[in-house]
């Protein structure tokens, strides 16, 4: 589990193919990494992902198929990624329970300054519309947000000048992809009420 608080933003430093999938390495100097052991989980931009080699300020994580099938952002080098490490039961949640599992991939439609901050507007999937509410969570590229307005399949999110400081969002244009991951409780709130029509 997550809370969709970036701690640091790395760098895909290097992508080697695999049978079925890709091995990174990610470099990350502004991740402290002391506390990282080989099967820990760290989130790239919203994907939840395993260590499986460590260095001083680098790791390597391999990225299947499937997931690279249905994300964005992990398959070039040179990109950057949002990281977080796995919360602790007895961490501060700062954002809201993040699983690390993206639902989808919304297209960017507005990305302009308004005052000191940023307006985002992004189009989701037709699929994840439902879930999205307004004043709700929602995980764009791993960061916790709240959404200001939604119409449709479009929503608005008002980034403070901080989250655009430390973050990779600060790279996003009209037309660029994004990681999305729905609040949890709307997913299990939608999963039960079907469960109960079937």
């Amino acid at each position: 589990m997550f809370t969709g608080i970036i701690t640091a933003v790395g760098k895909i430093s290097h992508v080697q193919p695999l049978e079925k999938g890709l091995r990174l390495t990610i470099k990350a100097p502004g991740l402290k990494l002391g506390d990282v052991a080989l099967g820990d989980s760290i989130a790239h931009g919203g994907v939840c992902l395993t260590v499986i080699a460590k260095k001083k300020d680098s790791y390597q994580v391999d990225v299947s198929r499937e997931t690279l099938d249905c994300t964005v952002g992990l398959d070039a080098a040179g990109g950057e990624v949002n990281l977080e490490k796995a919360m602790r039961l007895s961490d501060f949640i700062g954002g809201h329970l993040v699983s690390g599992h993206v639902d989808g991939v919304g297209e960017v439609e507005k990305f302009e300054p308004v005052g000191e901050s940023h307006e985002l507007v992004i189009k989701a999937p037709k699929g994840l519309a439902k879930y999205i509410a307004r004043k709700g969570s929602i995980v764009v590229d791993g960061v916790s947000l709240t959404t200001n307005r939604v119409k449709g399949r479009r929503f608005s999110i008002n980034l403070i000048p901080h989250t655009v400081e430390v973050t990779a969002l600060k790279r996003l244009h009209p037309g660029a992809k994004v990681n999305l991951e729905i609040d949890l409780i709307a997913r299990y709130v939608e999963r039960m009420l079907s469960a109960g029509a079937a």
